[in-house]
């Protein structure tokens, strides 16, 4: 099971970064062509933009899974490894619940972009192809996240400093 959890994070590790690669592609190229030929990339500024929020969104659903992100864990330190663990599943469940209501809120927003065809501002290309996708990453980090949870009430992965942000694969 961890072996195939390892598997999908890292699937949503290279959307992340194909996505983050192509947003740096986009700006390079459209700076390039700004300040070199006067005739920017139409659209980079409004397409970044969107990408940027996939990639933050992709990026987030692995840190969900990984638990690799920036944490203040003054309180946590001081008790012990029974305690920590239940303190751990509260967090995590806490960020379940903000997960579940970003992503419901994303696909509202999603909605509305489809039913007001909104668009971008040059090419007047639909907008909500970008924001499904980050929908998408948001509705993913819903299934990290949880998996995380159960990982930590199996006593398989927790928030403490000595573990590695990689869980181990028997």
């Amino acid at each position: 099971m961890i072996r195939t959890l390892e598997r999908i994070c890292q699937a949503v590790e290279v959307i992340a970064g194909l996505l983050l690669g192509a947003v740096t592609l986009l700006v390079v190229a459209s700076a390039v062509g700004r300040y070199l030929f006067a005739a920017p990339v139409p659209d980079a500024f409004d397409i970044s933009r969107l990408m940027i929020g996939a990639c933050i969104m992709w990026g987030f659903a692995s840190v969900g899974y990984r638990g690799t992100h920036i944490k203040v864990d003054l309180f946590v330190e001081m008790v012990g490894p029974r305690i920590r663990r239940w303190v751990d599943f509260f967090a995590w469940a806490v960020l379940l619940v903000f997960v579940v209501l970003l992503t419901w809120k994303m696909l509202g927003r999603v909605e509305s972009a489809f039913a007001s065809n909104e668009s971008t501002f040059d090419l007047r290309l639909p907008v909500w192809p970008v924001m499904t996708l980050i929908w998408i990453g948001t509705a993913f980090s819903i299934f990290t996240v949880a998996v995380r949870m159960f990982l930590i009430a199996a006593g398989l992965g927790t928030l403490d400093p000595e573990d590695p942000a990689e869980m181990r694969v028997d």
